[in-house]
């Protein structure tokens, strides 16, 4: 009983992080469609102001990530 429910708890883990993954590129396929759209109409300006949101966007994602991988390092190995 409990390798299943390690088995279980491991599937939602890599279940969460493939929805990361799609989040992530579903974001960069906006911020491209978004970006090339505002190119072809002239707006160059707004167009790198889109592109520099979406990265935001994500590096903000992505650092949640990471500091949650170092409060669960911290865990494992009883640091503070």
């Amino acid at each position: 009983m409990h390798l299943a429910r390690n088995w279980d708890h491991d599937c939602v883990d890599m279940i969460i992080g493939i929805d990361i993954i799609f989040k992530i590129a579903a974001i960069g396929i906006l911020t491209a469609v978004i970006n090339n759209i505002l190119e072809k109409s002239d707006k160059k300006e707004i167009a790198t102001l889109v592109t520099l949101a979406g990265l935001l966007i994500v590096l903000t994602m992505i650092i949640s990530m990471i500091s949650s991988l170092f409060d669960s390092l911290k865990a494992i190995f009883n640091l503070y």
